[in-house]
């Protein structure tokens, strides 16, 4: 949702972006939900795109950052997606092929990240941070927690639809809280705004308005898909199996482990285990639960969306593992957006 809502802000943004890896999900995945949504446009289509509407969400292509694109494939069946050097490579490679004159980064932290450890992530950022800078593109970065799903969707074609709602206002508050603050570092860096309040603000309208909307409407016409989606997301494909998921015990939600999900959806067959497996962009999870939530017994805190009962059964065992249910919250959640780093050094957010 970023890419649109900045964009209708008036910021130009060439938003490159990969598939699946590991046990997260991939933004192109994501988009290619979107019947005939095109992600491998030529270089000439996505600079008239972004001359045009003022976004383009696009992949690696054989024009643009042809080597990364293999590597990227290669790193997740190689066991290397955790390496700061390839990380560091494959991001900046992207994005200085754009021609940027500013970057903002979302590094994330917490136990669902590539690097849980907030110090692994702050070398990474420094890493791309003087890459950029290198480069002459000013770049920051903003840590973010990844300890918990963002939002509640998870898997391909439900995220797609919670970030069209959320374009429509009626997203969760942390998917707007993590997206604003992203959003509000790139106005600030593109001179559209000159403080972080009226920045915010911008972006609030943009989405009150129907602007932002509109945006993601116009781009998926762009690129081939059927704009009817932003008006009506059940035009997306549908899962063929659903079920609720309910509190097998009464207490306080400890964690939602977000590996053990991202690794289930892989086992339904929303994402890959080799670099030629199809994706299934139907199956994942809607979890409306967060660490330190109370829940009664038998209380409905998740749905499994599947291609079959065994796809339920999976679903289910997945969400038994990974929302833990105690008798309190024995460790606070990470703050949200917890660090700003930039050339000059890293200041921590209270």
């Amino acid at each position: 949702m970023l890419g649109p809502l900045v964009a209708a802000c008036g910021i130009a943004v060439p938003m490159m972006s990969g598939r699946g890896l590991g046990h997260t999900g991939g933004t192109l995945d994501k988009l290619e939900a979107i019947p005939g949504f095109r992600t491998n446009l030529s270089l000439a289509e996505a600079k008239a795109q972004v001359q045009k509407l003022g976004c383009a969400l696009i992949g690696q292509t054989a024009e643009i950052a042809p080597a990364d694109r293999k590597l990227y494939a290669l790193r997740d069946v190689t066991a290397t997606v955790e390496s700061i050097p390839l990380i560091a490579a494959s991001i900046m490679s992207k994005k200085l092929a754009e021609g940027l004159n500013g970057l903002v980064l979302d590094v994330k932290n917490g136990s669902g990240a590539f690097l849980p450890e907030v110090a692994r992530g702050l070398e990474l950022a420094k890493t791309m941070i003087a890459l950029g800078e290198d480069r002459g593109c000013p770049t920051i970065a903003l840590i973010t927690a990844m300890d918990r799903p963002l939002g509640r969707a998870c898997g391909n074609v439900l995220e797609t639809e919670e970030a069209i709602l959320a374009l429509r206002g009626e997203g969760p508050p942390d998917l707007l809280e993590v997206t604003y603050a992203l959003g509000v570092e790139m106005l600030l860096q593109g001179g559209i705004e000159k403080n972080t309040k009226k920045a915010r603000k911008k972006l609030e309208t943009a989405i009150e308005s129907g602007l932002a909307a509109e945006k993601f409407e116009q781009i998926i016409e762009a690129q081939g898909g059927n704009p009817k989606t932003v008006e009506d997301p059940s035009v997306l494909p549908q899962a063929q199996a659903v079920e609720v998921y309910a509190a097998p015990r009464t207490g306080v939600v400890q964690r939602v482990e977000p590996r053990t999900i991202g690794r289930a959806i892989i086992a339904l067959g929303g994402g890959r285990r080799t670099v030629e497996d199809t994706v299934d962009p139907t199956v994942g999870f809607v979890i409306t639960v967060k660490p330190g939530d109370k829940v009664l017994e038998g209380e409905p805190i998740a749905s499994v969306f599947a291609k079959d009962a065994d796809g339920i059964r999976t679903g289910c065992d997945a969400l038994a593992q990974a929302i833990v249910i105690g008798d309190k919250l024995t460790q606070k959640p990470l703050r949200l957006v917890s660090h700003r780093v930039t050339r000059a050094g890293v200041e921590e957010l209270g």
